[in-house]
């Protein structure tokens, strides 16, 4: 590009004096929103304290809780008795009376309990613990005060209260106390997802079940064993996947009705609310702020207040959807018809058509993609949201959401409903995106 001349840039400069000379405000209004930004931040770190937050969070039960999502614990517990060792589950998805070849019982009294394949174990005799980390074994002194630290201990042995704990990284630890040692073993993945222990298919690979399910022995003379399998499944004590998937389509039936329902209810209010469409202040005004107080209480506050008044289940939640969506629709409703095109809605009215064929073939064309493709939205928006009213009491999964997270054990479950909730998430994402393309393209 050739350089200009230096009097056409004089030219320029007085002629359009505004772009070269800025004030001074305009030009320290970029750095000035900079540094207020940054002050702000700076002021929200410490009104909210958010350093003393990070150091005094627990962050190893934070791990603890992330890990269950995708893993499970064994909870074996052997207690000093009478100059015998017992063996007590605490907790285990290895059924009733589990035996896993993780524990061994070389002679009457002793203990061996293997963790990982790095030659990490713990050997367990009454008075008499033995923690081998790393193949190096470190004898670990029990006394009536509690145990004891050995003096050369490893970096991952420590003393708290009494208690030694050897920490061998994720697939757990061993608490040696006076009278007992508890063992946390981890393992990967959710062993008993598809069938709980008391199914006679717990523990059988893919194969396995195949076999089962074409050419094995009728296990119960009620039903294939296809059939038996996929009652095994729903009912699964410990999953309760039926309930789970009841509580979901719950949730997307809120989400549908309480949004189908806002956007019947919204669309003729809209046009009472535009002003271009009903020319009467008082109404306009009136009908702007029903929205507003429909939209301004949180679907939340409504989802309280009609539990309080119908009851748990899914009727509130479906209360709370359309009142809170009928507000925000009819807004965004009513902002599209004060901004149509009125040239089309002349043209019709020029031929003699009524004020109802106006209304239906001057504006209803013009705003119709708009208003579906809100609706669809919220719709899939709503999905989501029903789940956070649920926890409340609203019906649905995030009921069972909350359930599962208060017994601070179930986090299995908690994940489990969660990927389930994103799976369905991302479905009615898609679904609800290819029907506003095919609306806008075909307008």
């Amino acid at each position: 590009m050739a350089a200009i001349a230096a009097q056409e840039a004089l030219d320029l400069k007085s002629r359009y004096p505004q772009v070269f000379h800025r004030p001074l405000r305009q030009k320290l209004l970029a750095p000035l929103a900079a540094v207020a930004a940054a002050a702000y931040l700076v002021f929200c770190f410490f009104f909210f304290n958010v350093a003393g937050v990070i150091s005094d969070a627990n962050w190893e039960r934070a791990g603890t809780y992330i890990a269950d999502w995708y893993s499970w614990e064994a909870n074996p517990r052997f207690r000093f008795k009478n100059g015998q060792v017992e063996l007590e589950w605490a907790r285990s998805l290895l059924g009733d009376n589990p035996d896993p070849d993780w524990i061994n019982q070389p002679r009457e009294g002793l203990y061996i309990v293997t963790l990982g394949n790095s030659g990490n174990r713990v050997e367990i005799a009454e008075g008499q613990v033995v923690a081998v980390v790393n193949g190096r074994a470190f004898n670990v002194p029990i006394t009536e005060a509690g145990a004891e630290l050995p003096a050369d201990a490893p970096s991952n042995m420590s003393i708290k209260n009494g208690r030694v704990t050897v920490d061998y990284g994720f697939v757990g630890l061993a608490e040696i106390r006076n009278t007992q040692v508890f063992v946390r073993h981890r393992f990967l993945g959710w062993p008993n997802f598809f069938f709980d222990t008391h199914s006679p298919f717990f523990g059988m690979d893919t194969g396995e079940l195949w076999t089962s399910a074409t050419s094995a022995p009728q296990i119960d003379e009620r039903m294939p064993n296809w059939q038996l399998m996929l009652v095994e499944f729903l009912y699964n004590s410990e999953w309760q996947h039926l309930d789970v998937f009841n509580k979901m389509l719950q949730t997307i039936v809120m989400a549908f009705v309480g949004t189908l329902f806002a956007a019947m209810v919204a669309f003729p209010l809209s046009f009472i609310a535009a002003r271009n469409i009903t020319p009467n202040p008082v109404g306009n005004w009136f009908m702007k702020r029903v929205f507003d107080l429909l939209r301004s209480v949180d679907m939340l506050i409504w989802a309280l207040f009609f539990v309080r008044g119908f009851g748990p289940g899914p009727i509130p939640g479906i209360a709370a959807i359309f009142f809170t969506d009928t507000g925000t629709l009819g807004k965004t409703n009513t902002e599209a018809l004060e901004n149509i095109d009125d040239k089309q809605r002349e043209g019709v009215r020029s031929v003699g058509a009524s004020a109802a064929n106006v209304q239906r073939y001057g504006v209803v064309p013009q705003v119709l993609p708009v208003f579906v493709s809100q609706a669809l939205y919220f719709w899939e928006s709503n999905t989501r949201s029903a789940t956070i009213i649920g926890a409340v009491g609203a019906g649905g999964i995030g009921l069972k959401l909350i359930e599962a997270m208060r017994t601070n054990q179930d986090w299995e479950n908690v994940a489990y409903m969660v990927i389930l909730i994103l799976i369905v998430v991302f479905v009615f994402d898609n679904i609800s995106n290819a029907l506003r393309s095919r609306l806008i393209g075909a307008r």
